[in-house]
């Protein structure tokens, strides 16, 4: 029996960031660029080439570059069947399409579609929205990124732990032990100072000013069995960064094992 992979899946939105076109090209269509402010990225900078995006140890997502139209266009696919375990005969391939559009005033227009055809599958729904929920609050980073650090590369700091409560409970518990106010206060995290950049639901955003300046995301997500997950990622702009990470990185994984969740 043949799968047929007709029913769609669409996510669609646009963000105003600060640069010209040849800036916000590099923020969103090269490997050091995109690593600056989403995943570690692999990317091969031409149209036909391999495409890799880190999600963890011995995590990923795997693709190629189908459009490359610098610095306006940029289409890439994502292998989405091997992403979720799936027979490829299930699923299409994943679709991401960039487009910088040029604002007056120093500003450019990032517009992002992903698109992909499922079986119709209950899951498959379920999934295009948890992705949606979690691929939008990274185009705040690119926001920050562009703002302040555009150009550089970054050095990234990632830590997480899982706690045995449901994510809400976790998520209170995190906010409480940071002190995060709104967005545009000032906050002190563990010895570093920034600002709140963002708020979201279960999402912080920080711009970090000293001693390294950065952007840092704390984000939870819930689980099966009644767990939920807090991860810290840090991306870091200094010459001092690795030092920094490589000192951090443990102390932040200590941090987030003895959050004072409520059993």
């Amino acid at each position: 029996m043949t799968t047929t992979t007709h029913v769609p899946y669409h996510l669609e939105f646009g963000v105003e960031v600060p640069g010209t076109p040849e800036q916000v090209w590099q923020a969103v269509a090269t490997a050091a660029g995109m690593s600056a402010w989403f995943l570690p990225t692999q990317i091969e900078e031409r149209e036909g080439g391999a495409l890799h995006f880190a999600m963890g140890p011995d995590m990923g997502s795997d693709g190629r570059v189908v459009r490359w139209d610098p610095p306006h266009r940029l289409v890439y696919e994502e292998d989405w069947a091997a992403l979720v375990g799936k027979d490829p005969s299930e699923l299409s391939p994943m679709t991401s399409e960039f487009v910088v559009e040029a604002r007056s005033g120093g500003t450019c227009v990032v517009r992002v579609t992903t698109s992909g055809f499922g079986t119709g599958a209950d899951w498959e729904q379920e999934w295009w929205d948890d992705m949606g929920a979690q691929w939008r609050p990274y185009f705040d980073h690119l926001r920050v990124y562009l703002a302040h650090f555009t150009g550089q590369e970054a050095t990234q700091l990632e830590a997480s732990a899982s706690h045995p409560v449901d994510v809400g409970t976790l998520w209170s518990t995190v906010v409480d032990s940071l002190g995060v106010g709104d967005a545009g206060t000032a906050l002190d995290v563990r010895g570093s100072t920034g600002t709140v950049e963002r708020v979201g639901a279960r999402q912080v955003l920080v711009r970090l000013i000293a001693p390294v300046p950065g952007m840092l995301s704390v984000f939870a997500y819930g689980e099966a069995d009644d767990r939920a997950t807090v991860t810290v990622r840090a991306y870091l702009f200094s010459p001092d960064a690795p030092e920094h990470a490589r000192h951090e990185e443990p102390a932040w994984q200590e941090w987030l094992r003895g959050l004072p969740v409520p059993v």
